[in-house]
């Protein structure tokens, strides 16, 4: 434990970089723990913009939601970390009860584990020396606990070839895909290869359970059925003597689903752990949009959510928005047309473009207020946004637009240092990502 807390203490240790973008004045070289110690405040125009910021009171708020929610079902959560990468995040998320954090690169492990993150299950394939390799040093580490998928026979030749060299067992999930969908074994005959495969390395590899990525099906009826599958092939393994873990894993759910998985796995694990004392069942939902949600895509997964989810409407309160940039109006060059200093290098564009949610004008306005319904983004480049405007409309050069986002994943991708501020927009910490 005192290691680990060294480890985070690391990260508050290193430095704002100067190189960085959305920051104030970093020509003193604050430490990441100094942010909310420097005064800045996005209205005084004390922070470069563009700007990505995350909003505290907003992503405390979307911690105890998705806790509640996880705990009611008496499920485990693993957030998927690549939303963030940002093990600051991870460790709020695992001080929030999280079982563990999962993540979907060797280099991205390497990342959560230099900075504390000690359990990690890896929703994607293990392939290449390299990235094996990475993998076998943490292992090395007392403590480290993991777990990876593998959905073909050559694959799990490959790990077992590997990891018996090193003298190390790797804890494999089975995963079951879809015709048509990503990964995951689509019949029984290839199921029964890679079972076969592992048998063949009974000192280096364990399988410990079953991986599914229901997200790649678009309908309710196919999930569930998907899900169910899942079920019917744990209990297979099970029975036939095959699982080898301590502990054993189902595990599921991205962020648009995780409401069916909830729903459909959570009377297993009481059956499994009334049935089987001595090795438990621990069902993970591996949910990681949930901490910032957005406005777009996962907006509306939300409101099908407490439409149909029993729980999710006795909660009586929803997934807020906490991630969102702000960028100055740099030109009105024709009626009609605003230039915003904001683009595709700034904030994602493949699940629609960011949306104005709020307008500011330094030095008259106090506090922002909400952008009118017709102002909406047409078009990104590199540094620049297009933003449709009305003839008259009360906009000006220097004012300052503050937008939400659509897929966060790919707005903390553009992100080396994200800033946290509060409901005053005054800046009260900061949080790095590892991408």
């Amino acid at each position: 434990m005192l290691q680990e807390n060294n480890l985070q203490k690391a990260l508050k240790n290193r430095l704002l970089s100067p190189a960085g973008k959305g920051l104030g004045d970093v020509t003193t070289q604050p430490l990441v723990a100094d942010a909310g110690l420097l005064g800045w405040n996005l209205l005084r125009e004390d922070v470069s913009l563009p700007v990505a910021v995350l909003s505290e009171s907003r992503v405390q708020h979307n911690l105890q939601w998705m806790k509640s929610f996880i705990s009611t079902y008496g499920l485990k959560l693993a957030p998927h970390g690549k939303t963030t990468m940002s093990p600051a995040l991870f460790h709020r998320q695992l001080e929030e009860g999280a079982w563990g954090i999962t993540l979907a690169t060797a280099p991205q492990v390497q990342a959560a584990y230099e900075f504390g993150v000690r359990r990690v299950l890896m929703a994607n394939q293990l392939v290449g020396k390299a990235n094996m390799a990475i993998i076998s040093r943490l292992l090395e580490k007392p403590g480290f606990e993991f777990y990876v998928i593998v959905d073909s026979a050559a694959n799990v030749a490959q790990l077992g070839d590997f990891f018996a060299a090193a003298g190390q067992r790797l804890n494999l999930l089975l995963e079951l895909g879809v015709t048509g969908g990503r990964t995951g074994v689509r019949d029984v005959a290839t199921r029964d290869e890679v079972l076969a495969a592992i048998a063949r390395f009974p000192r280096s590899l364990a399988l410990c359970g079953v991986e599914v990525y229901e997200g790649v099906l678009k309908e309710e009826p196919p999930i569930r059925e998907f899900l169910r599958l899942a079920v019917r092939e744990l209990l297979t393994l099970e029975a036939n003597s095959q699982l080898q873990g301590e502990r054993i894993i189902l595990t599921g759910a991205g962020s648009a689903w995780f409401d069916l998985v909830a729903e459909e796995w959570t009377g297993l694990a009481r059956g499994w752990n009334n049935d089987h004392p001595a090795r438990p069942l621990d069902i993970v939902l591996r949910p990681g949009c949930y901490l910032t949600h957005d406005v777009g895509i996962y907006k509306a997964a939300e409101t099908r959510i407490h439409t149909s989810n029993l729980v999710a409407r006795d909660m009586q309160t929803s997934l807020l928005p906490a991630l969102q940039l702000w960028a100055y109006v740099l030109s009105i060059p024709e009626p009609g047309l605003a230039i915003l200093g904001l683009g595709k290098r700034d904030a994602a564009f493949d699940a629609g473009l960011p949306v104005p949610a709020q307008h500011y004008r330094p030095g008259r306005d106090t506090a922002p207020s909400a952008a009118p319904a017709e102002w909406k983004l047409t078009a990104m480049m590199d540094q620049h946004a297009f933003m449709q405007i009305a003839a008259g409309d009360d906009l000006a050069v220097g004012d300052m637009l503050v937008l939400d986002i659509s897929h966060p994943c790919l707005t903390f991708d553009k992100w080396r240092q994200l800033l946290v501020v509060n409901d005053n927009y005054a800046v009260v910490d900061a949080v790095e990502t590892f991408f």
